[in-house]
C-alpha cells in the first residue's frame, strides 16, 4: 500500500476572491485533480494552507473586538480556519468519489502539533499571513500596532507571527488508524494547531505553523513513503528569474542543500518547501518527496523530486 502524504498552499486557495463561494469553487477544482491520482492501493493524507484565510480572519477579530464580543486568540483563530477548509476539502472529495462511485470515506481531523516553548520562531516572527500590502500600508500599520510587516517574495508586504516548528502529532496514530482503514484523511490544517505541554498538559499558543514543515513531520510519524508539496510552479529552481535559471528534477540531499547555502531559495516561498522535502528525506533511503504544481502532477510529468542520493546513469 502506497501511503502518500499531498500539502495544498492556503493561497491557492484564496487566489484573488476572499468569498467561501470562490474558495470553495478552487477547492472542489483541485479535489477533482486529487481524485484522478488516487489508486485503491493509495493511502491518502491531505494536509493544507491557511495563511491568506487565518490572516483574514485575524483582522475580521479586530475590527469586532469588544467586551460583547472579543477577539479570538491566534491558535483558535488557526482551528478555525482548519475546520472551515478542512469542511471544504472533505465536502468536496466526498462529492467527488461519490460522483464516480468510488466507495472511499474521507474524514477531517483537527490536529494538534506540539511546538517548543524555547523555539526560536517566538523571538523572530517569520509566518506570513493575511493579505499583500504595499509597503506604506505596512510601514502605516506598523507605527500604529505591535504587528510585524515583511516584504514577501516580491509579492508585497504581510504580517508574520511566530512560526515555531513541529515536534510531535498528537493524533498522528490517530491518523494511521484512519489511513489503515481507508480512510482519506484531512489532517494538519494550516500547519495544525500549535500547543504546548506544559507538566500534564498541552495548552495552545499563538502563532502558525509552516503546513509544509508539519507535513513533512506527519510523513515520517505515519510512515509515508512520499511526501508531495504542491506549489504554483512546474519545478523548484536555481537561478530564479536570472538567464542561467535552471530547473531542478532528480536532485539529491546534498545539492539541494548547497543550493539553501548559496540563498537559492526564498525564505517566504519556495526555502520552506525545500526544507520540508529535505527533513523528510532524510529519515529514509526509501523516502522521496516531490515539489511541483498540481496541475504538473496530473499530467504525471516528474516536476522536482528529491531523494538521499541521485541515481548513477551507466552509458
Amino acid at each position: 500500500m502506497k501511503r502518500v502524504v499531498v500539502a495544498l498552499g492556503g493561497n491557492a486557495i484564496l487566489e484573488s476572491d476572499p468569498t467561501a463561494a470562490a474558495q470553495q469553487k478552487i477547492v472542489q477544482e483541485t479535489a477533482e485533480a486529487l481524485a484522478d491520482l488516487l489508486t485503491d492501493e493509495m493511502e491518502l493524507v491531505i494536509v493544507h494552507g491557511n495563511g491568506p484565510q487565518v490572516g483574514n480572519l485575524v483582522l475580521q477579530q479586530a475590527e469586532s473586538d469588544s467586551e460583547k464580543n472579543p477577539a479570538m486568540p491566534l491558535d483558535t483563530c488557526v482551528a478555525m480556519t482548519e475546520g472551515s477548509i478542512g469542511y471544504w476539502l472533505a465536502n468536496a472529495l466526498t462529492n467527488v468519489l461519490e460522483k464516480r462511485k468510488i466507495t472511499r470515506n474521507v474524514a477531517a481531523i483537527m490536529t494538534q502539533v506540539e511546538v517548543s516553548p524555547n523555539d526560536e520562531g517566538f523571538t523572530h516572527p517569520s509566518k506570513p499571513i493575511g493579505p499583500f500590502l504595499t509597503e506604506s500600508e505596512a510601514q502605516e500599520l506598523m507605527k500604529t500596532t505591535d504587528a510585524v510587516y515583511l516584504e514577501d517574495a516580491g509579492r508585497g508586504f504581510r504580517k508574520v507571527v511566530p512560526s515555531p516548528e513541529p515536534v510531535k502529532i498528537k493524533e498522528s496514530e490517530t491518523i494511521k488508524l484512519l489511513l489503515e482503514n481507508g480512510v482519506i484523511t484531512v489532517a494538519c490544517g494550516g500547519g495544525g494547531n500549535p500547543v504546548i505541554r506544559s507538566e500534564s498538559e498541552l495548552k495552545g499558543t499563538e502563532a502558525v505553523i509552516d503546513k509544509d514543515l508539519a507535513a513533512a513531520k506527519l510523513a515520517e510519524l505515519i510512515e509515508a513513503d512520499t511526501l508531495i508539496i504542491l506549489t504554483g510552479v512546474a519545478n523548484v529552481f536555481v537561478h530564479y528569474n536570472q538567464p542561467n535559471q535552471k530547473a531542478l528534477e532528480i536532485v539529491s540531499i546534498s545539492d539541494i542543500e548547497t543550493y539553501i547555502k548559496e540563498g537559492q531559495f526564498a525564505p517566504g516561498s519556495m526555502l520552506p518547501k525545500v526544507e520540508a522535502a529535505v527533513k523528510f528525506v532524510k529519515r529514509s533511503p526509501a523516502n522521496k518527496a516531490v515539489i511541483t504544481s498540481l496541475e504538473n502532477l496530473v499530467k504525471e510529468r516528474i516536476g522536482t523530486v528529491v531523494v538521499q542520493k541521485e541515481p548513477v546513469s551507466i552509458d
